[in-house]
Parts: structure tokens; sequence; C-alpha cells
């Protein structure tokens, strides 16, 4: 019997969920991948907008705030394995609800009970770089401190995502007296063109992002990391882009794997965790 691979794709407002996805399914339709589809998928509507989108060469919309539809792709790796990969589409904004609001819908609890692999999306171009003790004297801080007394407290970003992990975790009852196998952790750095930069991904996660990475080692026996460039160039949602509508959206988009290796096979972090499936 094949594994049952359920996914929990987690990702804050634009950092490209749907244009992965889309490009994702693209994959799949042309055979131009690692994976096939071994069935009919469902619910695709979200993502063949954005798709439509892609094929003039624009951008597409951001998921409105309030929408969260799952689709359901069976698909097949080159060795045979199988996996039903649950795909859902929602607005970021759910994500940082989650975290201000204290509260985690039906639809988002089901989903992480029944999750194998949780996979974040992170863009770190968008993220606010937090400056502490060591790059600024000490009164600068009691300075703001005191401007901001009465201001509502706003936790920094990499807190607000480990916050996340820590709700996700709780809901789904993992033990963190060890290092987790289940559910596999990979670490997707979005748009990673836009970043222009040569290091390794897991580097510069560490580098950018310090206490959400040791928290993620802490807590995860192996995490992955890897850069991704869903559309390998920013886009226009207005003025469509001739190279991409000459060549097809396939022609476009790539991977660094955590080694530094670079594969315009954008659906390689979902082949490597099926084959991690034990």
């Amino acid at each position: 019997m094949a594994d049952q691979h359920t996914i929990l794709l987690v990702g804050e407002s634009n950092v490209g969920k749907t244009h992965y996805g889309a490009q994702f399914l693209k994959r799949l339709m042309v055979k131009a991948c690692a994976l096939q589809m071994r069935g009919a998928p469902t619910n695709l509507e979200a993502f063949t907008t954005a798709l439509g989108c892609l094929t003039e060469g624009r951008a597409t919309d951001h998921t409105p705030a309030s929408n969260y539809v799952e689709s359901v792709w069976p698909i097949r790796d080159d060795s045979g394995r199988s996996a039903d990969l649950v795909w859902p589409d929602y607005g970021g904004e759910q994500v940082r609800n989650l975290v201000t609001e204290r509260r985690i819908p039906p639809t988002w609890r089901e989903r992480t009970v029944q999750a194998t692999d949780w996979v974040v999306l992170i863009r770190l171009h968008s993220l606010r770089s937090e400056e502490d003790l060591f790059s600024r004297p000490l009164q600068t801080f009691a300075a703001v401190a005191a401007q901001n007394e009465h201001a509502a407290f706003e936790p920094s970003d990499q807190a607000r995502i480990i916050e996340l992990l820590q709700m996700l975790l709780y809901l789904a009852q993992s033990s963190l007296d060890r290092p987790l196998h289940k559910p596999r952790l990979t670490i997707l750095l979005s748009c990673w063109d836009e970043l222009r930069t040569a290091e390794l991904p897991p580097d510069l996660l560490a580098a950018r992002l310090p206490m959400f990475w040791a928290f993620v080692r802490s807590n995860w026996s192996s995490p992955s990391v890897i850069g991704l460039s869903a559309l390998e160039k920013a886009l226009s949602k207005t003025d469509p882009d001739a190279d991409y509508a000459i060549r097809g959206p396939e022609e476009f988009g790539y991977v660094i794997l955590p080694n530094g290796e670079r594969s315009n096979d954008i659906t390689l972090p979902i082949r490597r965790l099926m084959a991690e499936a034990t």
C-alpha cells in the first residue's frame, strides 16, 4: 500500500504559495519533473487561475484572506512511490492571525493533526531585520522603550514564526522530549532570486534568523532548508513578460538544494519528502 503523505504548507502573506502551486502543477501537467500524476487532481480552480496569468507572463493576485480550499493531487515518483498531496490554498493573513488571535480554525486543526510533512515558506527579503545589543548601544533601546511604553506589543518576525510552529506542535500533540522525525520539516526560502546570494540556504537562514534556526534544529532531527524561486524573476500583474508568454512558465523557476546544487525541477522538495517515507 502506498504511503499517504499529507503536506501542511504554511506561509504568511506574499511568500509565493499560489505561484509555487501553479508552477508545480504545470510541471506535472507537461511532465517536466521527477514526479507525475497517477490520477485526476481535485479542486484546481485557484491554481489554474494563477497558471492562466503565468501563461500570459503576468503575476496572479493574492489569495483572499477568507479563502481556505484544499486541492488533492495523487502523484508518483520515478521509483514507484506514491502519495496524495493535499495542497491548501489560503490567504496568508490567516497564518498571522493564528498567532495574534491565539485561535486555530477547525480546517487548520484537522490538517495539522493529519499532516505527515510540514513545508514552511519564508520570504527573507520581506522580513524585518532585528537589531540587538551587539549592534546598537544599550541606551538607544532604553530611549525607544520609553517612547513605546504605551504602544501595543508586537513580536519580531522570527519570534512570530517560532510561536506559530509551537502552536502547531501543541495541536499535533508532538512530544519534544527528543528531536522529531515526524512530522518532517522542510523550510523553503521563497523568492530566492531577489536575495542575490551565493550562500547555502541553511547558512543564510542561520545568519538571517538565528533564533528561529536554533529552535528548528533543537526540535527536529533532520530539518531541510531549500532555496526556492518559483518564478525565477519578478512579474508584473499588468505588464506581460514576453519570455514567459513565448517559452511557457514551465521553463522558469528553480530550487537551490542544501548543498548549493541548483535544479530547475521545483518539485524536488516534495520528492525528497516522499523518499524519506518510513
